[in-house]
């Protein structure tokens, strides 16, 4: 992450959204909209577009949470159909300190580059921050108690929470959470894979918010110019070097005197 983070929610927001806008290089700060007129000339037109496309598609107005898996292949499954669905945010809940998240590029495709990953010791620590930046946390479990995710308003900002392969969602995280929801089977066997799990249920949030909303992406017009000075940031080694030297330039810029 490239572009400043907030500290907290802004009191004056109705939904998360996790940047300010302003770049740090050294001692001199550049806005998003400085960002893009830097970084944003060295790429060809056509990676441009499809930036821009992305940002229109994203929201955090939905995000993903998975919770102690030990298959680091089927974290970056998940993480590439978030990708793929516009979730911006994702999150990891490591109870196994031994057992810290690591990326695997050949599954995930590289999406963990594109997406805003935050690391967690417990369920505890991290639905705490969630439910402070005004997320109702469903975690996935098959229960008596548990809501058809076909019955769910996703209009709702919502963290969408799966669990370990073999023991599911942990008691703790069942515990904390606002409710559970499930996935209806239809056949003889009762669960899904856990990224398949995750991939439906991502799925099915993002069209249910179309058919609510008319769009899944929900960023305003300012959020969107800071996530794509964010995306440009992120995109190659050299953006980094490109917005400094903007930054250097404009630190020896005389300023005008307004009239």
């Amino acid at each position: 992450m490239k572009m400043e983070r907030r500290s907290g929610m802004d009191i004056h927001s109705k939904r998360w959204f996790p940047y300010l806008d302003r770049f740090k290089c050294g001692s001199e700060s550049l806005s998003s909209r400085e960002v893009i007129e830097a970084v944003a000339p060295v790429l060809m037109e056509e990676r441009k577009e499809r930036l821009k496309r992305v940002v229109r598609n994203r929201s955090y107005s939905v995000c993903l949470v998975v919770e102690g898996l030990c298959d680091f292949g089927n974290v970056s499954a998940t993480f590439r159909s978030a990708d793929a669905l516009g979730l911006q945010s994702v999150h990891v809940v490591s109870c196994d300190s031994s057992k810290r998240y690591r990326e695997n590029r050949h599954v995930s495709m590289g999406a963990e580059k594109w997406l805003d990953i935050e690391l967690w010791n417990s369920p505890k620590e991290c639905f705490k921050v969630l439910k402070s930046r005004g997320y109702r946390i469903a975690t996935t479990h098959v229960g008596m108690d548990a809501v058809s995710i076909y019955d769910m308003d996703w209009s709702r900002p919502t963290a969408i929470v799966v669990g370990n392969e073999n023991r599911g969602i942990s008691d703790e995280a069942l515990e904390l959470s606002d409710l559970h929801c499930s996935i209806p089977m239809k056949g003889m066997v009762d669960s899904f894979n856990v990224s398949v799990a995750a991939g439906i249920v991502m799925h099915h949030a993002v069209c249910d918010r179309t058919v609510r909303l008319g769009c899944h992406g929900d960023l305003n017009e300012d959020e969107s110019q800071i996530l794509l000075a964010e995306f440009l940031l992120r995109h190659n080694n050299s953006s980094i070097s490109i917005a400094n030297e903007y930054a250097k330039r404009k630190a020896h810029m005389p300023l005008i005197p307004r009239l």
